[in-house]
């Protein structure tokens, strides 16, 4: 237990002073971005942002028991992995496509780095909460009996839950990365989807580790809600951190992370494979998904990949495959808004295609 005197900055929860944090590292990264049109520091400036919370607010807060060391030290893990990742993969890359359309644009490219203001100061709730004097100031208790220690099934069951999350994105990550390499020497077979590692048995490994170990950081603060001496406001606000996973969840399920990764996807590949069976004159190479060496795009090949592979928790090929339409249309979350149903939409899909080519093929007159 610390016997200094937490500092308390605007408000006795952390939220104000981290809101400004996060708003002047976020401001100062988008103008530095805009004014130099490049993309080097924009993913960068958001994981970064998460560890500066984490160590300020554990710094200022001035309680250093195992809940607080553990938690800030999980984020950190988290943040600085992410943010040194996406670091050197956009150097390596050079920029980001995803900003080339906004990128030069004031209003769009700043809506771009709101959102990530709002992304980083909302999911960081937990831990800034936590080391808050409202939470954590523990020179008021007359006791340690009053102080509720690390170790409750919640934060065991949270532990568990970070961990997990943080190796299964951490490896998807590489995982994609080693795809990303092989795709450039055309190594990659007929489907333009990253197929080994992890990818091999989840769609998107990456955002199921991400909400699995947010929801798991979460889990780790709320028995301190249960310390002696401690407000009903602040009971309340912890137990409302939940907004942290929900958030992360929300976001990545229903926002920018599969609705942007399923559907455009099925479309492109329903077109692509409808140019070339329009194209080509040769015959059909092997249908083996992971044949290196087929580089055509066949429409009913992916079908066979959506129906082997779940779209957010690992599960295997061979299991998975196996399981009823039913299961994995509502639990296993392959909902239909994340499909492309080539039977209701695929004619007008084409016909879109087709209209905005030029020369003679666009006129159905």
């Amino acid at each position: 237990m610390s016997d200094s005197e937490p500092v308390i900055v605007l408000d006795q929860y952390y939220l104000a002073i981290t809101f400004f944090i996060t708003l002047t590292i976020q401001s100062l990264a988008f103008l530095i971005s805009y004014a130099l049109q490049f993309d080097k520091i924009t993913d960068f400036s958001g994981g970064a942002n998460f560890a500066i919370l984490a160590l300020v607010t554990f710094l200022f807060g001035q309680t250093f028991e195992a809940r607080n060391w553990v938690v800030t030290l999980a984020t950190l893990l988290w943040s600085i992995r992410l943010a040194g990742f996406l670091l050197f993969r956009v150097l390596k890359r050079g920029q980001d496509n995803r900003f080339d359309e906004m990128r030069s644009n004031f209003g769009k490219f700043a809506g771009f780095w709101t959102f990530q203001l709002i992304w980083v100061w909302f999911v960081s709730w937990p831990i800034t909460i936590l080391n808050s004097p409202s939470i954590s100031g523990y020179h008021k208790f007359k006791n340690d009996d009053e102080i509720k220690s690390f170790g409750s099934t919640s934060d065991i069951i949270g532990f568990i839950f970070w961990f997990i999350g943080l190796m299964i994105e951490t490896l998807a990550d590489i995982n994609k990365y080693q795809w990303k390499n092989l795709e450039k020497l055309g190594k990659t077979g007929s489907l333009p989807v990253c197929r080994i590692g992890l990818w091999k048995w989840s769609r998107h490994p990456n955002y199921f580790g991400e909400i699995l170990l947010w929801w798991g950081i979460w889990l780790m603060t709320i028995e301190s809600a249960k310390n002696g001496g401690i407000s009903k406001s602040a009971q309340n606000l912890i137990y409302a951190s939940i907004i942290s996973p929900i958030f992360i969840t929300f976001l990545l399920m229903f926002i920018s992370g599969l609705p942007t990764a399923e559907r455009p996807v099925q479309q492109k590949i329903f077109i692509e494979s409808h140019k070339h069976k329009q194209g080509s004159t040769e015959p059909n190479k092997s249908s083996d998904l992971n044949d290196p060496t087929n580089n055509q795009v066949d429409w009913q090949d992916f079908q066979a990949y959506l129906n082997q592979t779940s779209i957010l928790i690992p599960i295997p090929n061979l299991i998975y495959t196996h399981l009823p339409n039913w299961l994995k249309h509502s639990i296993l979350l392959d909902w239909p808004i994340y499909r492309f149903n080539e039977k209701v939409e695929g004619e007008h899909l084409i016909r879109s295609y087709e209209d905005s080519q030029p020369g003679p093929s666009n006129n159905h007159s």
